[in-house]
């Protein structure tokens, strides 16, 4: 069962130096049909003018992950993490028993574009922590690569919750596989491109809810980069 969540469906915040737009209800746009999926609660696509970002701010018992997707993203928090992180990288925040932030365009002359993920941890009141990963994007143009599970195998960010974060990178006319177990769900979010997924088309900024499939067949209609949530 395919359920598909549309880019232009999903809500929007323009503050001008930001352009967000939610795929689950999120700040001032509340939509009771849209509340997340399984624990994936927030899914945002923010685009930040040069210079730009998010002031200091407070979160508590979320595990909260930034993709790039073009430029850099400067990040500091009270825990001690900090970085930059750039394309093929994804920055991983505990907000656990509470923690405050600070998110910024750390290019004054181009803007950035980012994926803002959360999900909800599996226990409360963890401790606050951070982490940064490369992973291989020449590896990703073959095949699925993990960037977050529950167990932080083949080098992966460890999150505090039953969720594996795929990531691949699909050219025209190629397909990948990716198995699913049972009782398993999956929420794909197509980043860039389009593509055909278990025979759903799916574009850019789309999003789709997927149950009771054993697998995923990812067929690629244009360069795509897409992320797929394996949840329980």
């Amino acid at each position: 069962m395919i359920q598909v969540r549309s880019a232009a469906s999903r809500g929007r915040t323009d503050w001008g130096w930001l352009d967000s737009r939610h795929t689950f209800s999120f700040g001032d746009y509340h939509d009771q049909q849209h509340m997340g999926f399984r624990t994936l609660r927030v899914l945002n696509d923010d685009r930040v003018r040069p210079g730009a970002g998010f002031g200091t701010h407070g979160h508590r018992d979320m595990e909260i992950l930034s993709y790039v997707l073009e430029g850099a993203l400067e990040h500091k928090d009270s825990s001690g993490g900090g970085g930059v992180i750039r394309p093929g990288e994804i920055q991983f925040m505990r907000a656990g028993s509470g923690v405050t932030h600070s998110e910024y365009n750390h290019s004054k002359l181009e803007p950035v574009h980012f994926l803002q993920i959360w999900i909800v941890p599996d226990e409360r009141g963890l401790e606050p922590a951070y982490g940064q990963f490369a992973f291989d994007r020449e590896a990703a143009r073959k095949s699925f690569v993990l960037l977050a599970s529950q167990d932080g195998r083949h080098g992966s960010i460890r999150v505090h919750q039953d969720v594996d974060l795929w990531v691949t990178l699909v050219g025209a006319g190629e397909q990948r596989e990716l198995a699913l177990r049972p009782g398993r769900h999956a929420w794909v979010h197509v980043a860039r491109g389009s593509v055909s997924v278990n025979g759903a088309s799916l574009g850019e900024g789309d999003g789709a809810a997927i149950s009771a499939e054993d697998k995923l067949s990812v067929l690629g209609t244009d360069e795509a980069e897409v992320l797929v949530f394996d949840l329980a």
